[in-house]
């Protein structure tokens, strides 16, 4: 898969089937909207193409407002989205950046500038409440009269249903602030997951060893870093780990702003996933997990995050979680990335 910043980069193909949206999570109503698009974007002989946004559109008006609370909690993060893209079978990504100037486009000029000299769209695909331009004055019946007028094909998917609930990012965002990671899974036809180079933290954990006699290493983490200061999740989960070893490592992870922290924390307070594997593999060594790519499936919440007042007591917190893991896991069934199948086509007839 090809990805661009920006839609005038060398290297893009003249002409493309085409779908525009945010594609936050890339749950079940996405997958199967790219399953038609890559059938379509095959039959006409030309790329299937995703242009979506960073920031996300609504992230920037809450910025320029002032209004952060107009923002939407954020799902995955960049990398994680377009790893699902990619596995969905796309073939290039465009990742616009949203400004004052995008933003200001006219719904004309968008259909002008962008979908056809831009990306030379023969093919547009949108969903059901697709919104565009300036104001978002456009719909899908200007769409697709500029698509007769113009010569592109333009086709609209409606709503895509689980159990008679409309599949949406706003469903599994509701989903995972609940903390319910099952709904979640059943929303994105997989495990809810966090992936990311594993940085360097504040080494906490070497103070908790020296607070818990006979703990050893204490509760080395694995760090990743979530790019979006608004996660839909937080909270303490059982958890997998893969790509360590050969096999997923079973853990305990807390995603969030670590309310028992200073404010000198080494992460400058921002969004951390910090990962305790119950079972450390010997091989990697105490410094082995730094710099790795690793995706983290989270499968159970614990508890919402606290706030400790000493480490001793963020020790016995700790330990605790970790004692309620090993339970968990022990009583549960952990899904695999292949247990739920990916949307095609045919899912939609």
């Amino acid at each position: 898969m090809k990805i661009f910043r920006g839609f005038h980069r060398p290297g893009l193909a003249s002409a493309c089937a085409l779908t525009i949206g945010n594609f936050d999570g890339v749950h079940r109503g996405h997958q199967a909207m790219l399953a038609l698009l890559n059938n379509e974007a095959s039959l006409r002989g030309v790329p299937s193409c995703v242009l979506t946004f960073e920031p996300h559109p609504r992230d920037y008006f809450a910025q320029i407002h002032k209004r952060p609370a107009l923002a939407p909690a954020r799902i995955g993060t960049l990398r994680d989205k377009l790893a699902e893209l990619e596995r969905c079978g796309v073939q290039q990504v465009v990742v616009q950046p949203f400004n004052a100037a995008f933003g200001g486009l006219s719904a004309q000029s968008f259909i002008d500038d962008v979908v056809l000299r831009g990306l030379g769209a023969r093919y547009v695909l949108v969903g059901d409440d697709f919104r565009f331009g300036a104001q978002r004055a456009g719909g899908y019946a200007l769409l697709d009269a500029a698509g007769q007028a113009q010569g592109f094909d333009v086709a609209r998917m409606n709503s895509y249903e689980v159990h008679g609930l409309r599949v949406s990012s706003t469903a599994v965002r509701d989903a995972l602030e609940r903390g319910d990671m099952q709904a979640a899974a059943r929303l994105l036809g997989r495990p809810y997951s966090i992936s990311g180079h594993v940085v360097h933290g504040r080494k906490l954990g070497r103070q908790l060893a020296e607070s818990r006699p006979g703990a050893g290493d204490g509760f080395r983490t694995l760090n990743l870093r979530f790019a979006h200061w608004k996660s839909a999740a937080s909270g303490i989960f059982a958890v997998l780990v893969h790509g360590l070893a050969d096999t997923p490592l079973r853990g305990v992870a807390n995603l969030g702003v670590r309310p028992s922290l200073d404010p000198e924390d080494a992460n400058g307070g921002r969004v951390l996933l910090e990962t305790h594997c119950l079972d450390w593999p010997a091989h990697l060594g105490p410094q082995g997990g730094y710099g790795k790519i690793i995706r983290v499936e989270l499968l159970h919440k614990l508890h919402d995050e606290l706030k400790y007042d000493s480490l001793a007591a963020l020790t016995q917190g700790i330990a605790q979680d970790c004692e309620n893991a090993r339970t968990w896991f022990a009583t549960h069934h952990a899904p695999s990335y292949t247990d739920t199948r990916r949307q095609t086509t045919r899912d939609r007839i």
